[in-house]
């Protein structure tokens, strides 16, 4: 990564005079993080086997958080440093409600570790610096667009996600550090949207930080919160204006082995309607832990019909991580 052909246009890398605090030495607690990932394994389909981004080091003993697509089921980690270290890792944990991955580094780091922010800051307007591993020609200055729900196709939700703009190039595990030095979130996607005047916009969708230490304990100790999981369905969904519709499912799956298709139209859950992504999401976990029948109303070829799924534990599919 250090040596790698892609900079931060200087006019849009953060100044360092603008910040009360070391911003080189801050973003020396951003690594690179590369995973190799089983070609059986369930994620390598829909994830890929080799995954890249980055990783911010959260304690001086070498933990660090990242996005968690990064590090499912990954068998081999590296990490890089920025004066060019490669130091092997090991994915800790991964939790499906926040989105948020653990590495444990198993060699010396000597990174600084960045404190993570526990209130809810930030708030739209303010300005931060986005930084994947690489330094400061890897670093973006951005604003905050939103504070706002995010509803994913791969039955994820957050309630209360942060949105950056402009978008960084490299956004997976890349770390929002706020004007104190702290982590404030960890990227995770890139979405486009129309501003005020039709213009396309894009954004960086984060994962604010301060999810993370109310369940830092429990990843530490399970691997996962202390919970029981969520009813998942392996069910891949979009909305568009009328609605929730089926994109496509997971390999055997509950929806897959319950008969829904693509192009299904997701009409209700148990009795509850549904319009939206959040909505239809919302409605499948009320219907309890996993393993809960989920009643599911579809619409195809304009037909009502009801099926019922037995959820699962999505971690069941899981290949679970391996210490060498």
């Amino acid at each position: 990564m250090a040596s790698s052909e892609w900079e931060i246009p200087s006019d849009l890398q953060p100044d360092p005079s603008e910040h009360g605090f070391d911003l080189d030495q801050v973003l020396r607690s951003v690594v690179g993080v590369k995973a190799m990932v089983p070609p059986d394994a369930f994620s390598a389909q829909s994830l890929g086997t080799e995954r890249a981004g980055s990783g911010v080091v959260i304690r001086p003993d070498g933990l660090i958080a990242t996005i968690g697509y990064l590090v499912t089921e990954a068998e081999t980690l590296w990490l890089t440093t920025h004066d060019g270290r490669a130091i092997p890792g090991h994915a800790l944990a991964h939790d499906f409600e926040t989105g948020i991955g653990l590495i444990q580094a198993l060699g010396k780091l000597n990174l600084p570790a960045l404190p993570i922010e526990t209130g809810d800051a930030p708030r739209p307007g303010e300005t931060c610096v986005l930084a994947s591993a690489g330094g400061r020609k890897h670093a973006l200055r951005c604003t905050i667009a939103a504070r706002q729900e995010f509803a994913g196709y791969w039955e994820y939700m957050l309630d209360d996600a942060i949105y950056t703009a402009p978008a960084h190039p490299s956004w997976g595990g890349a770390g929002l550090i706020g004007g104190d030095g702290k982590l404030m979130g960890i990227g995770s996607l890139v979405m486009q949207q129309q501003d005020g005047k039709g213009r396309r916009v894009d954004l960086n969708m984060v994962v604010p930080a301060s999810l993370l230490p109310p369940i830092l304990g429990d990843l530490l100790s399970y691997g996962r919160p202390n919970r029981p999981a969520r009813p998942w369905l392996g069910l891949y969904a979009t909305e568009d204006e009328s609605g929730v519709v089926v994109s496509s499912m997971a390999r055997n799956g509950p929806a897959a082995k319950a008969g829904v298709q693509e192009g299904d139209r997701v009409l209700a859950v148990g009795g509850t309607r549904v319009s939206d992504l959040a909505g239809l999401w919302r409605a499948v976990w009320a219907t309890g832990t996993a393993g809960a029948k989920v009643r599911l109303t579809i619409a195809r070829e304009a037909a009502p019909r009801d099926l019922v799924l037995t959820s699962i534990d999505r971690r069941s599919m899981l290949k679970a991580p391996r210490l060498h």
